[in-house]
């Protein structure tokens, strides 16, 4: 039986399908739910993700049937159908995506065969269940992908030996995708390969729907998006590669020489652009030593968040900038194959540090860890404890971080304090920015 989450860190799978298709281009989303699912998700969404705003024909302006107690009895499939050609007639989009709620699924609304209205028309109707029942935001998420991958993405016979898709960086879960994919695919263009990210600016729909002619699927996580790449290679026979998201140097690296090997790049071009963006990047941190050791800046942190970011946070921490990332928490809700994939991210740091990984989707839980990592005063004086501490996480921390009279940095959903636009932290560069904003924080006050 499943827990009772407090303080949960996502959204549902409807939560997940319209993130999605918010940020698809040329994609309008048709929502079959209950009255108010909308309305909730969108508030969820935008304001706990940065601040992202609605989005093309999503947030308040979601086309909704906006089910009620008549559907409930006699069924919803007309009203459906109903707003599907509504939808078409006063929404200008190239795909027309239907997703539910657990309401209409309850009651065994068939989308499919009101779908079926539509076929053979100047548009494209596609759609999927994804109820709040089914899991979290990864799960609607990963239900659209897959959709999409065998409903929308049409059939290649041969294939672009210079292109590949890249995903795995979940849009608006991820509050920094935006910057994420761009600064990913860039090191990919580095590598010289052009690169489908279906949610980064300047995609297309036309790029989605060619995406089966790509020589490789770089999945850039260990946990989402998996299951939609098992299904890329089932129907369109594209090979994938998963890789941890990777933040900083010891993880970008990492990342490009996997790619390079899955890709059969000559390994003298692979570490000729690594040893070039290294050069860049240990240029920016030479310059902070001076102030690093005046200042002691160095750092006990907890890292919270997904199953994502806490393993590129805490080696980018523990092996480029020197801290002491002792204590992780992941929130994910993960089986114990997956449990055991992401723990082996957290082996083998340069720097010798071993964290206490834990995973808890209660983030209410985190100061007792904290507690029971670093012990309690008991009355001694000098008791140092968490000191000088530093907490990566969430929104959902800052109460934590304020009763221990630590400084904190949100950089994992929910996000509420800072305004997101294009920042992003993967890569060389983006290391760079996670290290200007960490560091002003401890800085800020002086």
């Amino acid at each position: 039986m499943s827990k009772f989450v407090e303080r949960p860190k996502y959204v549902c799978a409807l939560g997940g399908a319209v993130g999605t298709l918010k940020v698809l281009p040329r994609t309008v989303p048709v929502l079959h739910a209950a009255t108010g699912c909308g309305g909730n998700v969108a508030m969820a969404l935008n304001q706990a993700a940065g601040y992202l705003g609605s989005g093309y024909c999503a947030g308040q302006a979601l086309s909704s049937t906006n089910t009620s107690e008549r559907e409930i009895v006699f069924g919803g499939e007309e009203r459906l159908i109903e707003q599907i050609a509504n939808t078409i007639k006063l929404v200008d989009g190239d795909l027309y995506f239907v997703i539910t709620g657990c309401m209409v699924e309850m009651i065994g609304d068939d989308i499919k065969n009101s779908i079926k209205k539509f076929d053979g028309g100047d548009v494209q109707v596609i759609g999927a269940e994804t109820g709040g029942f089914h899991g979290n935001f990864y799960k609607g998420h990963e239900i659209v992908l897959k959709t999409l991958f065998q409903d929308f993405v049409e059939p290649k016979a041969a294939r672009d030996s210079k292109l590949v898709n890249l995903w795995g960086v979940v849009p608006i879960q991820d509050v920094f995708w935006k910057g994420n994919i761009a600064l990913i695919k860039d090191l990919l263009n580095k590598l010289g390969y052009r690169v489908n990210t279906f949610f980064g600016d300047g995609e297309t729909l036309e790029s989605l729907k060619n995406s089966a002619a790509a020589v490789l699927n770089i999945v850039v996580s260990d946990t989402f998006g998996v299951e939609a790449a098992q299904v890329f290679e089932e129907v369109h026979g594209v090979p994938y590669l998963t890789v941890p998201f990777p933040i900083g140097d010891h993880g970008t690296t990492s990342f490009l020489r996997k790619v390079g090997t899955a890709l059969g790049i000559a390994n003298p071009f692979v570490e000729k652009v690594i040893a070039r963006e290294q050069a860049y990047y240990y240029s920016y941190f030479e310059r902070l030593a001076d102030v690093y050791s005046d200042l002691d800046l160095q750092r006990y942190t907890v890292v919270v968040g997904d199953s994502n970011y806490t393993q590129a946070l805490t080696r980018f921490l523990a092996d480029d900038l020197g801290w002491l990332p002792e204590l992780v928490v992941i929130t994910d809700f993960l089986t114990d194959e997956q449990q055991d994939t992401v723990r082996r991210n957290f082996t083998g740091y340069e720097s010798g540090i071993l964290p206490e990984l834990l995973f808890d989707t209660d983030a209410s839980n985190v100061g007792k860890y904290i507690a029971r990592h670093w012990g309690q005063s008991n009355g001694h004086k000098y008791f140092e404890g968490f000191s000088p501490g530093f907490i990566v996480g969430s929104a959902i921390e800052r109460d934590v971080a304020e009763k221990l009279g630590v400084p904190q940095l949100t950089v994992t959903y929910p996000i509420s304090n800072r305004v997101v636009l294009d920042r992003g932290y993967a890569g060389y560069t983006g290391a760079l920015r996670l290290t200007e904003d960490l560091l002003s924080v401890l800085v800020g006050s002086r």
